[in-house]
């Protein structure tokens, strides 16, 4: 299969740019209810300008990839990655929040500390067909997302006679091209996105539930279905 991301952007793009989402009540940046119907396994959290522009900051996309890399980090955490201060990544965690981006971990949270973990988004083409304005922003956004689908895809590439056997046997990267009508490609891009869901929510729970294995690993899908330029194109 052929990956894609809008992070787990899940996490974690296309005009659906989507990351998969975590449990939580609905962000106050929905869109209205006349947007069109959610995709299977699309994050509840759908992208507005003013969440658009919080996202689009340089900083902020690069402490959302790392947490969408590492399930959780605090603002510490996020420091010294990112060779920034905590004062700087405390603020922006807090400008993420605000606009639903992020959320407390309480699972690993203490009183001295404060974890933090992505919240699911979706990025639609309507919001960028409502205002053409939007259309610099959200590419700064999906240039970041196709970027680090990039560094991820080469990193795993490049590394992989290092990895475990099993693991290397677990993965795959493959394209699939035909001739499909519009119908084909919805109803085969639902199912793909309900299998997706269906798998990482149940993993989710399982952890949830007893805790990581000692096997286990964040582990990304990468997902296109995209019809190919016209031959008079």
């Amino acid at each position: 299969m052929q990956r894609f991301l809008c992070n787990n952007f899940y996490a974690k793009v296309s005009l659906h740019m989507s990351a998969r989402k975590t449990p939580g009540p609905e962000s106050s940046a929905q869109l209205p209810d006349q947007a069109p119907e959610k995709l299977p396994g699309e994050a509840d959290l759908r992208m507005d300008a003013k969440t658009m522009k919080a996202f689009a900051h340089p900083l902020r996309m690069a402490m959302y990839s790392y947490l969408s890399d590492q399930g959780s980090a605090t603002a510490t955490q996020l420091a010294k990655h990112l060779d920034e201060s905590t004062g700087q990544t405390s603020y922006h965690l807090r400008q993420l929040e605000k606009h639903g981006l992020v959320e407390e971990d309480p699972e690993k949270g203490t009183g001295r500390e404060r974890w933090w973990k992505p919240s699911g988004f979706s990025l639609r083409a309507e919001v960028i067909q409502g205002d053409p304005s939007q259309t610099p922003m959200a590419q700064t956004v999906i240039q970041h997302q196709m970027q680090e689908r990039l560094q991820t895809l080469r990193r795993w590439m490049t590394h992989i006679d290092e990895e475990p056997q099993r693991w290397i046997e677990a993965s795959v990267d493959s394209t699939h091209t035909a001739t499909m009508s519009t119908e084909e490609m919805r109803a085969m891009r639902d199912e793909l996105m309900e299998v997706i869901a269906r798998h990482t929510d149940a993993a989710s729970e399982r952890v949830k539930t007893s805790g990581p294995g000692e096997d286990d690993r964040r582990a990304r899908v990468y997902l296109s279905v995209l019809p190919l330029p016209s031959p008079e194109d």
